[in-house]
């Protein structure tokens, strides 16, 4: 769809008597113009719902996995838009839209169109972010939830929270304010040698042998349905077990020790279950990048992998009868993170602030590392940690003032004339991570990143351990320690336990204390 925004702060007179004469004229040159809408005027849809995702299968514990998003989104600006093109593996591929238009072919192309709307939709919305992850986004959600104020949580480019236009924000919640006028509409047509079909959506695509994907083999089914930002989704309707083939080689290595890729699968298949609501807006569950978790070429499983997934099959983790949220990592850098260190979220009982490695070790470390000294002495003193050959479990980055700034711009912090000239540890988590940091202008303007908006922004950086330095005038050496949030079970410190003989139950519990291993009540 065409989304025309129209921002408005004011409230004034002039802008009601603007506002009544554009609804008596209509919306009809919607492409055209901007124009201010006061809050008072009652738009209680914040977005086109997708429709109802189609039935592909009767199996249970199906997931809806995003494959490919926002298909067909250039064509919005009027620019030309790729096709979506689908190759099968064996034999024909069969293809199903809304009005029962059938295609059965070893390859399909999908075009997109833009048709006018005869009658133009409006949409208003309350933006707040962006945000760096979900689970900041979800946490200001359920703190408005408990304020008694309805929001959605939306992945458009960045996380962010919807609230409908005609409610009030508290005063405290920095937000904007957007009318949208949808006057046209994107759709799917076939694009083969009789020419161009259209299709209505939801399609439905059956896959016999597999559908050719990037550089894997997707066993599907698929659907081809709209988002709700007027583009479309390529989405894989997979079970479960079949869907942590395409997870855990990627997440933790396929060469990885057996009791390691246990514990990899229960903390895939947990983090599944429980995150299933990443992209309800959207009309499925998950995505398939670091957003969610990395899911791709499930063709490529081993033997060991199968084994450990089909060990483990339908166990999770599970606190107070409901799975766990299992955020894990690839190193810590010696210190496992509490989970507030790392997101905007309440903290919980299983994923607290702890050295990670031998007892002998962790006597000699002085705790907590929010003082300065201690995070230094830490990250320069000889570690003994579990998973310590890890290559970024110490790590040095040097970013200069033109980078930063760029950086900046591109996450909207600041215009393009801010330049840094000072950058200052203000807060520290237990474990020394950098929970607030200070970047001040030379026109002595400051800007403050917390949590995880700090390595959105300043993404050369591989966690928030660290400490940082001037070493010349523009230039900051930033020398820190693992890859990653920290929370949760280091990847390579299950790898060196399992090689030192630990069971899969023991790497959970030693990552996940007092959590219940098994199957969800």
């Amino acid at each position: 769809m065409i989304f025309v925004v129209i921002k408005s702060y004011l409230q004034t007179q002039k802008r009601f008597f603007v506002l009544a004469l554009f609804l008596l004229i209509g919306v009809h040159y919607s492409n055209q113009f901007c124009i201010a809408n006061p809050r008072k005027v009652k738009f209680l849809s914040t977005h086109q719902a997708p429709p109802e995702t189609p039935l592909l299968s009767l199996e249970k514990n199906v997931l809806l996995v995003g494959i490919k998003p926002y298909l067909g989104k250039e064509i919005m600006k009027g620019n030309n838009s790729p096709n979506l093109k689908l190759l099968s593996n064996g034999r024909n591929l069969i293809l199903t839209d809304a009005d029962g238009v059938i295609r059965k072919a070893k390859e399909i192309n999908i075009g997109w169109r833009v048709q006018e709307l005869t009658n133009p939709k409006v949409f208003a919305r309350n933006i707040i972010g962006p945000f760096a992850s979900f689970e900041s986004a979800e946490r200001l959600a359920n703190d408005l939830k408990n304020k008694g104020i309805e929001s959605t949580i939306a992945h458009p480019f960045d996380w962010e929270v919807w609230v409908s236009g005609d409610i009030e924000i508290p005063a405290s919640i920095k937000s904007s304010y957007q009318k949208i006028i949808v006057s046209k509409t994107v759709l799917p047509y076939l694009d083969g040698n009789n020419g161009k079909i259209a299709l209505k959506g939801p399609i439905s695509l059956q896959t016999p042998d597999g559908l050719r994907w990037g550089k894997g083999i997707y066993m599907g089914p698929f659907s081809v349905q709209p988002d709700a930002y007027g583009s479309w989704t390529l989405v894989e309707h997979v079970p479960i077990e079949r869907y942590l083939h395409g997870v855990v080689p990627h997440e933790i290595g396929a060469s990885s020790p057996k009791a390691a890729l246990a514990a990899q699968a229960v903390l895939a298949r947990t983090w599944a279950l429980a995150n299933s609501h990443r992209f309800k807006v959207d009309g499925y569950n998950l995505c398939s990048d670091t957003q969610c978790q990395v899911y791709k070429n499930p063709s490529k499983v081993n033997q060991n992998i199968k084994t450990a997934i089909k060990k483990t099959a339908g166990k999770i983790l599970t606190w107070d009868q409901k799975p766990i949220n299992t955020v894990y990592h690839a190193t810590n850098g010696g210190v496992m993170a509490s989970v507030d260190e790392a997101w905007s979220i309440n903290q919980v009982p299983y994923l607290q602030m702890r050295l990670d490695g031998p007892k002998q070790w962790t006597r000699k470390v002085d705790l907590p590392l929010s003082n300065e000294k201690h995070v230094k002495s830490f990250l320069l003193s000889k570690s003994e940690a579990f998973g310590s050959d890890h290559p970024l479990f110490r790590w040095e980055r040097t970013l200069e003032a033109f980078q930063i700034s760029k950086q900046l711009n591109q996450t909207q912090k600041v215009s393009s004339s801010f330049y840094p000239n000072k950058i200052k540890v203000v807060k520290r988590g237990g474990s020394g991570r950098v929970t607030l940091l200070k970047i001040e202008g030379q026109t002595g303007s400051e800007i403050f990143l917390k949590l995880d908006d700090i390595r959105r922004v300043l993404r050369q950086l591989p966690s928030t351990l660290f400490v940082v330095k001037e070493i010349k005038e523009g230039k900051w050496l930033f020398s820190g320690g693992g890859f990653g949030h920290g929370a949760g079970m280091s990847q390579s410190g299950a790898i060196d336990l399992a090689k030192n003989g630990w069971t899969t139950k023991q790497i959970l519990s030693h990552y996940y204390p007092k959590t219940k291993y098994g199957f969800l009540p």
